[in-house]
């Protein structure tokens, strides 16, 4: 799946693993992701995270898209910063999962995210 996203390679993301369940992806904040405040835009910190649980949860095979998700920033990241999201599988139940995802700046916690996918029908029929 991550190969066919040009949106996240083009932010320059890396995915570094990816097995059912989990994945891990990295990102260095560049000087086009830094907002008004000199930080990087929280929506950066976000496409981090979800091509992370996106990863996660399309590790089994069926498509499955994001139903919902919310993020918790905790500390800010700078231009230069890399930083890395790690995401693990909480939950799947029938066509449904929850995924939490954690994005760190080396030991520092950057953003705690939660997505909740669902498994898409087949639509070539």
């Amino acid at each position: 799946m991550f190969e066919a996203d040009p949106a996240s390679r083009g932010l320059g993301m890396e995915l570094l693993e990816a097995a059912g369940g989990s994945a891990v992806v990295r990102m260095t904040v560049t000087a086009e992701m830094v907002n008004g405040h000199g930080i990087a835009h929280g929506g950066y910190v976000f496409a981090l995270a979800d091509t992370a649980f996106a990863c996660a949860c399309n590790g089994y095979g069926p498509v499955t898209v994001a139903a919902g998700a919310d993020i918790s920033f905790t500390a800010p990241a700078q231009e230069g910063d890399v930083l890395t999201a790690t995401a693990h599988e909480r939950t799947r139940y029938g066509r449904s999962g929850i995924y939490d995802v954690t994005v760190m700046r080396g030991e520092t916690v950057i953003a705690e995210f939660r997505g909740r996918s669902r498994v898409i029908k087949d639509t070539s029929e």
